[in-house]
């Protein structure tokens, strides 16, 4: 793949090349996974129960988020973020591994562990990506609850020996940190299992349409983030791809060293 600088200097003037860099920067920020993945990146806990109705199960579901800042204090992830963007003829890619932590009361944080490929994509989408999503972790503006979305019922389903409630949530508001789509709660624990969506609002003139696929699984007694994938449709043609693997949660909290005198009591 073409580095950065290359893809945005084939003998055109400063002034042009610099207005193509910033066009080019936007539309990539556009990439809508934006705080997305932390629409439902609350951790759903596990409770076994059962359904009347479609509303029913919303509500359980909705009772499973509300319980996480209870239950889940602390988690730590390292994940790996890939981005691609082909347009034009040309091509551009990036990858991060970020140290994702979670703390009850505080939201999520992130450290950046590695990066490597373009800037443009490092700076203007992934970074950008996870500044928003840290905001968000923190506000809560975006649940998926019957104050955001409108949930209809569409059928239970088998998958993999596990009963599904399949569900086609639309939102009551238009933003770009909603969505409409698809969602697959799980009929034991009342947990999102899979998203299948796109932005309720088109978060740039130069994007066509994205797609949104979000997986959880189960990790102890909570479902989590587990991959993501967003394939977005450049109006001026091409695609830009990205990918999220959340990695191994871990659960244990970092222990305060001891003061020194304690250490030295200790070791006696």
């Amino acid at each position: 793949m073409l580095p950065t600088k290359r893809l945005l200097a084939y003998s055109i003037p400063a002034q042009m090349r610099e207005r193509r860099r910033r066009r080019l920067a936007a539309l990539l920020f556009a990439v809508p996974i934006l705080a997305w993945n932390s629409l439902l990146a609350n951790a759903q806990t596990a409770q076994k129960t059962s359904a009347d109705d479609p509303t029913e199960i919303v509500w359980k579901m909705v009772a499973q988020n509300e319980t996480r800042a209870h239950q889940l204090r602390y988690f730590t992830s390292c994940r790996h973020y890939h981005v691609e963007f082909h347009a034009l003829g040309h091509a551009a890619a990036a990858d991060m591994d970020v140290q994702a932590t979670y703390n009850a009361g505080a939201g999520k944080a992130f450290r950046v562990i590695n990066e490597s490929g373009s800037h443009l994509l490092l700076n203007h989408v992934l970074r950008k990506l996870l500044e928003t999503e840290q905001d968000d972790s923190r506000e809560q503006k975006s649940a998926l609850t019957p104050y955001n979305y409108n949930f209809t019922f569409d059928a239970p389903i088998n998958r993999d020996g596990r009963l599904l409630y399949a569900f086609t949530v639309e939102p009551k508001k238009k933003s770009k940190l909603l969505y409409r789509g698809k969602i697959w709660i799980d009929a034991d624990d009342f947990a999102v299992v899979k998203v299948e969506a796109e932005p309720a609002e088109n978060p740039s003139f130069w994007i066509k349409g994205t797609q949104i696929q979000q997986v959880y699984a189960k990790s102890g007694e909570y479902w989590l983030p587990q991959t993501n994938r967003s394939t977005s449709t450049i109006r001026i043609g091409g695609t830009a791809v990205l990918t999220i693997d959340y990695g191994t949660y871990q659960f244990d909290e970092p222990q305060e060293a001891a003061p020194a005198g304690m250490a030295e009591m200790a070791a006696h």
